[in-house]
C-alpha cells in the first residue's frame, strides 16, 4: 500500500459500500449515500476505468459531497487566515485533487465488503454525526462517523471520525504544519499538487 493514511482508506471504504440513496433516513444520511453510490460504481468499474478514469468520476463527486473550501480552511489554519483569495481557491483544489487521487488510486476493485447506516445525531454547532459501520465478508468491521452540515439548502460532509478515534481533519492539520511553518501556503500547494501528480502518474 502507498504511504497513505489507513484511517483515510478505511474512511473511503465506508462511504462506498452503503445502502442505497433511497434508504436514508435524512437529508444528512441521503448525502453519505449519495456519494457512497458513486463510489461503488466506480469499484464495480475500476479496471475498465482505470486510475484516471476512476479520477474524472471521483473528483466532481467528492466537490459535491464535501465542503473542500472549508474543510482546507480548517487543515491549513492561521495560514489560509492569511492567504489571499486566490491562494485559497488554488490551495482548496489541490486539496480536493489530492484527495481524489487517494481515492481513485486506492479503489481499484470490489471485494464484497458491505455498509451499514447505524444511526444519526446531532453534534455541536448544527453538526449532524452519521453513524456507520463498514462490514467485511471475513467478519471484520470498522465503525465510521461522517460529520454534515447544513450549507443554505444543502447539506455537506465536513469531516470523518474513525473508530472512534481522531477526526481526519485534526490529523490533516497535524500533518500539515510543519510545512506551511517551514514553506507557508505555496509550499504546501506544491507538496499536495506534486503528490497528486505521482498518485495520478501525470
Amino acid at each position: 500500500m502507498p504511504p497513505i493514511r489507513r484511517s483515510f482508506l478505511v474512511f473511503v471504504l465506508a462511504a462506498v459500500l452503503g445502502t442505497p440513496p433511497a434508504a436514508a433516513q435524512s437529508p444528512a444520511a441521503e448525502r453519505v449515500a449519495t456519494f457512497q453510490a458513486t463510489l461503488l460504481s466506480v469499484m464495480k468499474q475500476a479496471a475498465l476505468l482505470g486510475v484516471e478514469g476512476r479520477f474524472e468520476i471521483l473528483a466532481p463527486a467528492i466537490a459535491d459531497s464535501f465542503n473542500i473550501p472549508l474543510m482546507a480552511e480548517v487543515a491549513t489554519g492561521g495560514s489560509w487566515k492569511q492567504a489571499a483569495p486566490d491562494r485559497r481557491r488554488r490551495m482548496a483544489e489541490v486539496f480536493l485533487r489530492m484527495n481524489a487521487a487517494t481515492v481513485a488510486t486506492l479503489f481499484d476493485g470490489y471485494s464484497g465488503e458491505t455498509f451499514r447506516l447505524v444511526g444519526e445525531h446531532e453534534g455541536p454547532n448544527g453538526i449532524v454525526l452519521v453513524e456507520t459501520r463498514l462490514e467485511s465478508p471475513d467478519g471484520g468491521g470498522h465503525e465510521i462517523t461522517y460529520a454534515a452540515k447544513r450549507f443554505g439548502d444543502e447539506w455537506r460532509l465536513v469531516d470523518v471520525i474513525v473508530d472512534g478515534g481522531i477526526s481526519e481533519l485534526s490529523v490533516r492539520r497535524s500533518e500539515y504544519q510543519n510545512t506551511l511553518e517551514t514553506g507557508g501556503l505555496p509550499a504546501l500547494i506544491g507538496l499536495l499538487d506534486a503528490k497528486a501528480t505521482e498518485l495520478l502518474g501525470r
